[in-house]
């Protein structure tokens, strides 16, 4: 199946502000575009780019005074199949695990692992271990914070999360990740485009979403504790 993408962003900025803008497809899916990411900018900016350590496109601006309009709209080819479910993948012992995945494992300014360790092994330190104990952590996660777009807030952290027990895609998304890591399974976030196929009526306003990947028997697995069910054109 094809996915049509895109977004339409508009800033208003009271001086020249430079900007680092995260928003084309990854590239693990650049084999799917049917034709160009191309970020267009309104009114035109000179626009340079890098790609981080994460292998997503960075594109730089410097936005003028004034009101700046960003958007990108591209088709992507999906394979219309949902996420994959892999009950049997296997925990990889720390000791095990490759050097590129070891950076998933540390805290962070939205992960604050040192903080909710204890919570974490008390909740899920005698269950499953492997791809039912990252499922443990979703179904709890997915229980325990409220979503709404009104609690909406670029500040909140997995322990605010944690503590609020209401939020944002991103903030189910946080508050898994450093459960995961805290629990040794190496963890990432994602952020990307989620389509409404196969979802039943009524549909909300589409936007960007937030998921994370969990690094099991050597591969990375879709995970996201805000819908908790395997979905189609997750992109």
């Amino acid at each position: 199946m094809q996915i049509r993408v895109g977004f339409e962003m508009v800033y208003d900025c009271p001086q020249p502000t430079p900007m680092i803008l995260n928003l084309n497809v990854h590239y693990t899916r650049a084999s799917d575009l049917v034709g160009r990411d191309v970020l267009v900018v309104d009114p035109p900016v000179p626009m340079s780019a890098y790609r981080d350590m994460f292998g997503n496109w960075c594109t730089r601006i410097v936005a003028p005074t004034g009101r700046t309009r960003i958007s990108a709209d591209v088709v992507v080819n999906d394979s219309g199949r949902p996420d994959p479910v892999v009950p049997d993948a296997r925990q990889t012992p720390v000791q095990d695990l490759p050097e590129e995945a070891l950076v998933f494992l540390l805290g962070s300014r939205y992960c604050e692992t040192d903080r909710l360790s204890a919570i974490a092994w008390e909740r899920f330190g005698s269950g499953p271990t492997g791809w039912a104990r990252v499922q443990a952590i979703c179904d709890f996660v997915h229980q325990h914070i409220a979503f709404g777009y009104e609690h909406a807030r670029m500040t909140r952290s997995a322990l605010e999360a944690w503590h609020d027990r209401t939020g944002v895609c991103r903030d189910f998304a946080h508050l898994a990740v450093a459960f995961c890591r805290c629990m040794n399974i190496p963890a990432r976030y994602c952020t990307g485009y989620l389509s409404d196929v196969g979802v039943p009526p009524p549909h909300g306003p589409m936007d960007f979403s937030a998921w994370f990947e969990a690094f099991l028997d050597g591969s990375w697995h879709t995970f996201d504790p805000r819908n908790n069910t395997p979905r189609v054109g997750r992109v």
